[in-house]
């Protein structure tokens, strides 16, 4: 690259509970041109170790891990940005792939930031199938692309994460937790851009009730309602999502089986008919732009009724859950 490099020391730091997709992660990145980080800090977080993580394919990087027993995602970024000694930390996941130049364009992404820049965000490639078009797991990855903050590829001054006291760890999973760390450094005063960067994101193995488990994160948004109000969507750059949608079907749902528990069949065959055509578009709304074959299709039709009661249930048990939750560090 015919760049002006500037000598920027970072760090990177991988969270992971031991997928094999860790050992590609690491050739990748050992397999980098330019200048390399201080050390890459692998911060394992299975709650019960069997094996040895494959560390040795960093190559010749400086390598070290320490363990979290299991905490989480935002537990073990904590834990990871903590323990090192760089001005930059940059997170990447377990499942992601640097490119060739990925260092060389990062130092250039973090020299480029001016004094008042906290984060420099990566961009995210999801590589899709070329013969034939995505599932709905497929596309729900591919999002990603478009996701703001998201810490698969993040780069943040120590500085900025010490002043918002790192993630915050009541969130649970790897959703939100980055989302809500960009707004409180934000809210410190500190800028987010996005970088020259790419960083590849595979689309990982499934199964067919990975949007059924999926669900839980409507407790995460609640919490995000309950630290950054009902506007943090539009400052985060969230999409909403079908939760609106999943109520009217849920509430379809009680309706019929009130109606019929009291006896009322025309109210009931109502709500049923009504829930019938509601499960319907949202069915086919998800098999539409898939590729359609007989296991999608079926897939897409179960848990299509099974999302939106578990929506509104993971929605309402997050609301009573955090109903009383302060943002890190108290009221701003």
């Amino acid at each position: 690259m015919n760049r002006t490099r500037e000598h920027v020391e970072y760090a990177v730091v991988v969270p992971t509970i031991g997928r094999p997709c860790l050992d590609d992660c690491l050739r990748a990145l050992a397999a980098c041109e330019g200048p390399p980080p201080t050390e890459v800090l692998v911060v394992d977080d299975r709650p019960a170790p069997d094996r040895a993580l494959p560390l040795g394919s960093a190559g010749d990087l400086r390598v070290r891990s320490v363990a979290t027993g299991g905490r989480g995602p935002a537990a073990a970024r904590n834990a990871g940005w903590r323990a090192v000694n760089a001005p930059w930390v940059v997170f990447l996941d377990d499942d992601v792939q640097v490119l060739p130049d990925w260092c060389d364009r990062l130092t250039a992404d973090l020299a480029a930031a001016g004094d008042g820049t906290g984060g420099v965000q990566g961009r995210l490639s999801v590589p899709l199938p070329a013969y034939r078009r995505p599932t709905d797991w497929e596309r729900g990855t591919a999002g990603l692309e478009r996701a703001a903050w998201a810490t698969a590829d993040m780069a943040y001054r120590q500085t900025a994460l010490k002043e918002a006291d790192g993630f915050d760890e009541r969130f649970p999973r790897a959703f939100r937790e980055d989302a809500d760390l960009a707004l409180r450094i934000m809210d410190a005063g500190w800028s987010l851009r996005r970088g020259e960067r790419v960083t590849l994101h595979p689309v990982r193995p499934s199964d067919r009730w990975a949007s059924v488990r999926a669900q839980r994160g409507n407790a995460d948004d609640a919490l995000m309602n309950r630290l950054h109000g009902t506007g943090w969507w539009d400052r985060a750059q969230a999409p909403r999502g079908r939760l609106p949608g999943h109520t009217a079907i849920t509430v379809l749902t009680g309706a019929a089986v009130l109606c019929a528990a009291a006896r009322r069949p025309r109210p009931a065959l109502l709500a049923t008919g009504l829930w019938a055509v509601a499960t319907a578009e949202f069915a086919w709304a998800r098999i539409a732009p898939g590729p359609r074959t007989g296991q999608e299709v079926a897939t897409m039709v179960i848990t299509s009724v099974l999302i939106p009661p578990l929506a509104c249930w993971h929605r309402l048990s997050g609301r009573v859950r955090h109903r009383a939750a302060q943002p890190v560090g108290g009221t701003r």
